[in-house]
């Protein structure tokens, strides 16, 4: 198996970094905004209008993944210990879930607006797709939001 990277801000943290209640109390405090620049379609995100860069991934490559799922997604993978030690105040800038098919998402916040998250799917060739993969079988006994 690969390494996730030597990128020390992209490392999931000890699962007991964080009591149960803590990472309950911390999912209250994030919201999931998108981003229409990880998008092909604006679905139900509010989005005037999507311009996908080449550069960047694209949550809805697959399929296109509602607000509500994607919410929930951020909140599992709060809930499930899932989240970079880095952060912005109170607020881990990574966060990531795997969803019922499988596939891994990575939600990310800036300092400029903490708490508030957009995310996208990691592409195949990102090695920290197989390592999240592992580490959410082993804390959340399931797939999926």
């Amino acid at each position: 198996m690969k390494r996730p990277g030597n990128n020390p801000k992209r490392r999931i943290v000890f699962v007991d970094v964080l009591s149960e209640a803590q990472r309950a109390k911390l999912a209250k405090t994030v919201e999931y905004v998108g981003s229409g620049h990880h998008k092909r379609s604006p679905a139900d995100y509010g989005l005037d209008r999507t311009n996908p860069r080449p550069t960047k991934s694209l949550c809805d490559l697959l399929r296109v993944v509602a607000l509500n799922e994607a919410k929930a997604m951020l909140r599992k993978g709060i809930l499930c210990g899932m989240f970079s030690n880095f952060r912005f105040g109170a607020h881990p800038k990574y966060v990531w879930c795997v969803d019922t098919d499988g596939e891994v998402y990575e939600a990310k916040t800036d300092a400029v607006t903490p708490g508030a998250y957009h995310g996208y799917r990691l592409e195949e060739d990102d090695d920290m797709r197989e390592y999240v993969k592992r580490v959410w079988k082993e804390r959340c006994q399931e797939t999926g939001p």
